[in-house]
């Protein structure tokens, strides 16, 4: 098996973030790097012991909702919050930041922003992202899938497949089956 990219494996780090979100409207995720290492992952969702617009619905202003600090606020503040610099470091967002969170990864000094998707990229965010010199730069989404029982799956595979095989399969099928399996579970058999 093949071992994912760096890009991918920090994304994939923001798009679990995204799952804690508690918006309903979008969820987003951020994890800060430094040195490819993680420093700080944000949600976007409401305050610590707040009102969550998924108990409560969002509050929206001018077609925004004004509950939730958003994901790469979050991360920011994180960092902040536990005296951890961000001077240098990179953002992987599941979005393109929007104008308030671009004006904040600039004055905390992180000098790349990673996105999965466009989101209402704003033409300002993106002449002051060059302004600032901070690169953007979008990474393409894989499929990923991470599966915690895979090898229990596989060894119950080829269980059933050796009782084929006792109880009088054909050589033929059993050969077509094992081929699947091994495609199904990328390995290859011993």
């Amino acid at each position: 098996m093949e071992r994912i990219s760096w890009n991918q494996y920090f994304m994939a780090q923001s798009h679990l973030l995204a799952l804690r979100s508690t918006c309903t409207r979008l969820t987003v995720g951020a994890t800060i790097v430094r040195d490819k290492r993680i420093i700080a992952g944000g949600y976007n969702g409401s305050i610590a012991g707040g009102d969550h617009c998924i108990d409560n619905g969002c509050y929206v202003i001018d077609n925004h909702c004004v509950r939730t600090i958003h994901a790469e606020m979050n991360a920011i503040l994180q960092c902040a919050k536990f005296g951890v610099p961000t001077a240098g470091a990179e953002i992987y967002v599941t979005h393109f930041p929007c104008l308030q969170c671009c004006k904040s990864i600039i004055q905390a000094g992180i000098k790349k922003v990673y996105y999965a998707e466009d989101y209402k990229n704003h033409p300002y965010a993106i002449e002051l992202f060059a302004q600032a010199g901070v690169i953007t730069e979008q990474v393409q989404a894989e499929p990923l899938i991470i599966d915690v029982n895979g090898k229990e799956k596989y060894d119950f595979v080829h269980s059933l497949l050796s009782q084929l095989k006792e109880r009088g399969a054909r050589q033929n099928d059993l050969d077509i089956l094992q081929k699947r399996a091994e495609a199904l579970f990328s390995m290859r058999s011993n």
